[in-house]
């Protein structure tokens, strides 16, 4: 087989074999298929499509095309992932609540890029916390406690690191097999038996729409179930940020209250459906038994312990748990008053990111610095009735921005209209069940 054949077979509409997905997986990290090869194979896929086995195949390819994880943990391993979002901080929630419920976690994050922040960031805003482990250190403390949370190696899915750079710089991302096969294969390396999938929809998301979240959605389900892995998705709402802080050290803190019980409404039905389907796929009882579970780890107690101790166990200082002093304090902030009289019918999640981006809470290139302590708390909500001169956020920041700016900016963040304007909240749009 040649590049050139598969190339002209993808581009007229031809199913290619497994041997052919795999020849070209090996040769493009191998370095032996150019750039300009692989970009015309990217271009005849979105143009052309994916079947389920096609994709099921180049998922496993890309897994395996560097070094395959197996955490020996003498349990059931339950990966979770979001797609990304606004003031998405359930990870440093769900993961506990599972850990706490006999489900062990081994958790290989990134950082934030662009708007949506990383749970690697808001981990290394505690003082001292090392994200940065080594395999036999992470597979310890994950024995130890049930969770633990690192960045990922550098020789975890080479294919999957060289493929996506060609996608962003040749209009080729929003190939919906592309995308399941970047995400699913990272968690099939990680050595996860079941997978968990937190699928954003709205402004702030990348699935802008239900129909293409849920297409997402099905597809790298049934590409778990292909690979042998227990997986499910739960399409979340992400048109207005979750919960009420953004930003790095204000997430975490956010989160240790969700684990005390003081959750907003909306970030604790979207962390108690995770963590339920966790529990689940874990084979801990029926999805009523998996909720009643995870609700009792928070109000023991038992799931802020987890946390607690995974801060200890990888070199932070666990009295953040409860001193929120020892976080970087923010040098400057902002606050944001409502200058009319009606009800909140809309925050845009995209433009309160990008405000985050710009008080230092994100980063626009991947080498960018982040400021921990910055970021935005929101008083208000959708929903909510306010009056002329009441507060409804607070910005944050150490970094040198034009803060006055940005408050200015941030005033067009909010829609306001009348109580029969306010949408109906609908946080869990679909489960999807893959087991």
């Amino acid at each position: 087989m040649t590049m050139y054949e598969i190339i002209a077979g993808k581009k007229q509409g031809r199913e290619l074999t497994k041997e052919e997905i795999q020849y070209v997986v090996d040769g493009y990290v191998s370095g032996d298929i150019p750039d300009y090869q692989m970009s015309a194979l990217l271009m005849a896929v979105c143009l052309r499509d994916m079947s389920d086995r096609e994709t099921a195949d180049l998922t496993m390819s890309m897994a395996h095309s560097g070094e395959m994880m197996k955490p020996e943990t003498g349990g059931f391993n339950v990966d979770k992932h979001s797609t990304g979002g606004v003031g998405d901080k359930t990870t440093l929630i769900v993961a506990p609540i599972a850990a706490a419920c006999g489900v062990y976690v081994p958790k290989m994050s990134g950082r934030g890029l662009g708007h949506t922040g990383g749970t690697i960031d808001k981990l290394e805003s505690i003082p001292g916390f090392k994200t940065e482990l080594s395999y036999e250190r992470f597979t310890e403390i994950l024995r130890q406690n049930g969770l633990a949370v690192a960045g990922q190696s550098g020789a975890l899915v080479p294919a999957d690191k060289k493929i996506y750079a060609l996608r962003n710089v040749t209009a080729t991302v929003d190939s919906i097999p592309l995308i399941c096969s970047s995400i699913m294969s990272k968690k099939i390396a990680t050595g996860a038996d079941g997978i968990v999938l937190d699928v954003k929809v709205g402004d702030g998301a990348f699935m802008k729409t239900t129909d293409d979240a849920e297409k997402l959605a099905e597809l790298m389900v049934r590409a778990g179930r292909l690979a042998g892995r227990k997986c499910t998705a739960v399409l979340t709402d992400m048109s207005k940020p979750l919960g009420r802080a953004v930003g790095n050290s204000l997430e975490v803190i956010e989160a240790v209250e969700a684990l005390k019980g003081n959750a907003p409404e909306d970030l604790w039905e979207v962390s108690l459906a995770l963590a339920a389907e966790m529990l689940a796929v874990a084979g801990k009882g029926t999805a009523e038994e998996c909720r009643a579970m995870a609700e009792n780890a928070v109000s023991s107690g038992k799931a802020l312990e987890r946390l607690s101790k995974m801060i200890e166990l990888q070199g932070g200082d666990p009295r953040v748990i409860s001193d929120y002093s020892l976080f970087a304090s923010p040098a400057r902030k902002k606050e944001i008053f409502a200058d009319r009289d009606g009800f909140i019918t809309g925050i845009s999640c995209e433009k309160t990111g990008l405000i985050s981006l710009r008080l230092g809470a994100g980063r626009s290139k991947k080498e960018d610095a982040v400021d921990p302590s910055a970021g935005i708390v929101f008083d208000r909500t959708v929903g909510d009735k306010v009056g002329k001169g009441d507060r409804l956020a607070v910005l944050y920041t150490s970094s040198e921005c034009d803060l006055e700016g940005i408050a200015a900016d941030f005033a067009g963040v909010f829609r306001y209209g009348s109580r029969s304007a306010c949408p109906e909240e609908k946080n869990i749009i679909k489960i999807i069940k893959g087991y």
